[in-house]
């Protein structure tokens, strides 16, 4: 009863809404204690969120039921000098998510463990209020930054539920799968001045909410090489969604949107019987789907807007880093620290369509703790501050209006989060 309530909740909160954009849109870490160590999981297995990091981790987990959210909080910022009447700059409104996660694993017998990991994969959210270009210069009524009525803005939510078996191969070695499971959702408002760009002018914005769903699979290799050193790796395919119908006439291949390939490998080492080290490197390869990675300069080949080579994003393939420290400062109390380092996807030649979807973060650091309660229970807490970063470059807009590229524009971001998560140990 107390797993069906929990997943209930977690299933429920999850499409409540999110906003990921960290390294590139994915989250910098799945669960408290990996983000509490910048994402560094996947040699890791002291918690349920095997599905998201590494499988394989789940055979060595135990009995545990993990629950948290995350406070995240983005500052996003666009502008533009430089195209006179058009100049203008302007912050998101939408600033506070609630991001929920949770893990469930039971051990089958000394070799076999299933369980399930639901999580918010990313995201990307702005909302832009209008105004900022007079009336007169874009239509009859004041404009907002992209020359379209009324506010502007993106939503993007992905929730993956990923059941999992993890098997033990020899004691030390194990082998995990996860079937993906995806659900996402997507708006878009305030894009009308790309209209005459578009295949389908009337799939293009403010269509309100549409949905899809989609398929992959994640796998994991988690290995004791010595009494003090973990190695991990895991790989999770392309995932698979359906078009979104409603915004066939934005997103390339007729409105597609799926979840690139990633891979990750990692290393824990128990340096001392208080401290362990951890250190993850991952691939996220943007340029597996064409409407993330296609340029935004593709408009003028021609390919218009919801075309197969129709443009994108422009975000490019990223290697991150992340290097996190586990302190065991008493039998209760453990602390954590990291550092999460990521390539920016964005070009300067992006930055007009990257309006929407400013993931220029590049550097994160992170706290956090875990204190264990007289029960055996856990409470775990983690912070997370992105540094301010931004990319500038030159406007594409007035080439919509059939005028060479001009001005400047800069997008802009840095972000916060706070996250908590509660424990049962069964």
């Amino acid at each position: 009863m107390k797993f069906t309530r929990v997943f209930a909740f977690m299933a429920l909160a999850g499409l409540a809404g999110s906003a990921y954009a960290t390294n590139g849109y994915f989250s910098h870490g799945y669960g408290m204690k990996a983000k509490g160590m910048a994402g560094a999981a996947t040699a890791s297995s002291d918690d349920a969120f095997g599905g998201a990091n590494n499988p394989a981790s789940m055979a060595f987990a135990g009995n545990r039921l993990d629950l948290g959210a995350d406070l995240f909080s983005p500052r996003r910022e666009a502008s533009r000098t430089g195209l006179g009447p058009f100049d203008g700059s302007v912050d998101s409104d939408s600033k506070y998510f609630l991001i929920p996660e949770f893990g469930y694993t039971r051990q089958m017998n000394s070799n076999l463990a299933l369980g399930v990991t639901v999580y918010g994969n990313g995201g990307m959210n702005t909302n832009y209020p209008g105004g900022q270009i007079a009336a007169g210069n874009c239509g009859a009524t004041a404009a907002n930054l992209l020359c379209g009525d009324g506010k502007l803005g993106v939503n993007l939510v992905q929730l993956i539920v990923a059941p999992t078996a993890a098997y033990k191969i020899a004691p030390n070695h194990s082998l995990g799968i996860s079937p993906l499971i995806g659900y996402q959702r997507f708006k878009a408002d305030g894009l009308q001045a790309f209209s005459g760009a578009s295949s389908d002018p009337a799939n293009l914005t403010n269509r309100g909410t549409d949905d899809s769903f989609g398929y992959g699979v994640r796998i994991g290799y988690m290995g004791k090489i010595s009494p003090t050193v973990t190695i991990g790796a895991a790989y999770a395919s392309k995932m698979k969604f359906d078009e979104f119908s409603k915004y066939k006439g934005l997103f390339a291949e007729q409105g597609g949107f799926d979840i690139p390939e990633n891979y990750n490998l990692g290393v824990a080492w128990q340096a001392t019987p208080a401290v362990k080290l951890a250190l993850d490197y991952q691939r996220i390869s943007y340029s597996d789907v064409n409407s993330i990675n296609n340029p935004s300069t593709n408009a003028f080949i021609p390919a218009p807007l919801g075309a197969d080579n129709g443009p994108g994003f422009g975000w490019d393939d990223i290697d991150v880093w992340k290097l996190g420290v586990e302190y065991k400062y008493s039998q209760q109390l453990t602390l954590r620290a990291g550092y999460n380092h990521g390539d920016n996807p964005i070009q300067a030649r992006d930055v007009t369509f990257n309006i929407l979807a400013p993931g220029v973060v590049k550097d994160h650091a992170t706290l956090g703790f875990t204190y264990t309660l007289a029960s055996g229970n856990e409470l775990t807490m983690s912070y997370m501050h992105a540094f301010k970063h931004d990319v500038s470059g030159t406007s594409i807009l007035p080439a919509f209006m059939m005028n060479p590229p001009a001005g400047t524009e800069k997008i802009e971001m840095y972000q916060n989060s706070l996250g908590i998560q509660y424990s049962w140990k069964m």
